[in-house]
């Protein structure tokens, strides 16, 4: 396995191996238990993300993918309560 370079082993991996060390990276553990060391944990997540982009995988289903969201929107935020939008009552009104 000497010759085994990270491109190659990224060309090699099956989707099951994707999934495992997806969860692994997501778990920081192996599927044994063991956790994953730092250096572990950043080859892993290096190699999913890589496998990701090389086999197309939609943005949607990517690790750390966020959805985006738009300022405004179809409501004005008028009609959301102060406590849910994340304002707490003016202190110095009391």
């Amino acid at each position: 396995m000497s010759d085994m370079t990270f491109e190659r082993m990224i060309s090699q991996m099956t989707p099951a191996i994707y999934e495992s060390l997806k969860q692994a990276v997501a778990l920081r553990k192996w599927p044994d238990g063991r956790r994953l060391t730092q250096e572990q944990t950043e080859l892993s997540l290096e190699a999913v993300i890589r496998y990701e982009v090389e086999n197309n995988v939609p943005p949607q289903q990517r690790v750390g993918y966020l959805e985006q969201r738009t300022c405004g929107g179809s409501s004005s935020g008028t009609d959301i309560p102060a406590e849910l939008a994340g304002l707490g009552r003016d202190a110095s009104r009391d």
